[in-house]
């Protein structure tokens, strides 16, 4: 990972900012704590007697104090207003939401404590139908973010074209990660280019763009008798509204059953709010810029264990996609 887009602090480090969080709450006094994973940022599993708790302790050069808290605003809202089963951060012993612990050495890192939510992740071998249930979730929430009147303070991410894929995109440059040819990159230059034409004409009218989750993908979601559960919101931002559609595919866009996936999403989003032609029409480009914005993101952090296990055959997927996308004849998903 390139030191921009990586925490330096090593798992013993990173432990021990995750005791002294949890020292921070008097009910996770004597908990057990076992890190879950490293993406973004560093997830812990902390477990009491009676409950269990999701801490994320935030990655530096990501996101500061107020974005944080903008988050969990929503949340917040999501919460009071709906009953889209989201995350539920909780305060600590002085009232605060947003821990700043200091890193030894120098530095500092945030951290939110979360109830756990239970559940199991889905893979890809999930009933396709389960996308509906994912389309009219997300119509749901798109619908809580045009009617809800943001904050003063509020402030999240813009993603647009240029954060997404261009040289300075948010997650990298898609033309660092090794393996592209220089042909292969002619070419995915090109779709990003045609893609960022559509969405120009697109555009970002308040019924198109707006607060979304961005990262809506199968690893996000909890699969619960009671229903599907969303978590990890440290990516929402403002963006198009159907690029949660797009998100909801990630990393798996070259799967066969990616065009059934897609289809069930959109008839369970059909359920709850209407898409235009236009809305229709502006999934391929969509559909190939998320791929190639996650392209930058795999580049980015090739030490991590979801890149490594993407497969040989992954980068070549999305050469592949980027050049149907280019020939127009279908979505730029599925098999070939």
């Amino acid at each position: 990972m390139t030191s921009s887009h990586a925490d330096p602090l090593d798992d013993a480090l990173l432990i021990h900012l995750a005791n002294q969080a949890a020292a921070r709450y008097p009910f996770c006094q004597q908990a057990r704590i076992s890190l879950v994973t490293r993406s973004e940022n560093a997830t812990f599993l902390v477990e009491t007697a009676v409950q269990r708790y999701a801490l994320r302790i935030h990655r530096p050069d990501y996101h500061e104090l107020v974005d944080i808290e903008s988050e969990l605003g929503w949340l917040e809202a999501l919460q009071r207003d709906t009953d889209i089963p989201v995350p539920y951060p909780l305060e600590d012993c002085d009232g605060g939401r947003v821990l700043t612990l200091d890193v030894p050495g120098g530095g500092h890192r945030h951290a939110v404590l979360f109830y756990w939510l239970e559940g199991e992740t889905p893979t890809a071998c999930l009933d396709p139908l389960s996308f509906r249930q994912l389309g009219e979730l997300t119509a749901r929430l798109h619908q809580h973010s045009r009617n809800w009147l943001l904050p003063k303070r509020f402030r999240r991410i813009t993603w647009n074209h240029t954060t997404m894929v261009g040289p300075e995109g948010r997650w990298g440059n898609w033309r660092d990660i090794p393996g592209l040819s220089s042909a292969d990159i002619h070419l995915i230059a090109q779709a990003v280019q045609q893609a960022g034409l559509e969405l120009s004409v697109y555009g970002m009218a308040a019924e198109r763009y707006g607060l979304i989750h961005s990262d809506l993908r199968l690893a996000n979601l909890i699969m619960h008798p009671s229903g599907t559960q969303i978590i990890d919101f440290d990516d929402c931002g403002f963006g198009w509204f159907m690029h949660d559609l797009a998100a909801a595919i990630s990393f798996e866009e070259h799967h066969p059953a990616a065009p059934t996936w897609a289809q069930n999403w959109l008839d369970g989003y059909a359920r709850v709010a209407s898409l235009s032609a236009e809305d229709h029409a502006i999934l391929p480009a969509l559909f190939v810029q998320r791929r190639v914005q996650l392209t930058a993101w795999a580049g980015s952090h090739m030490q991590t264990d979801m890149v490594r296990s993407l497969g040989a055959d992954w980068l070549e997927h999305t050469v592949r996609l980027c050049r149907r996308y280019l020939d127009g004849k279908s979505w730029p998903i599925g098999a070939g």
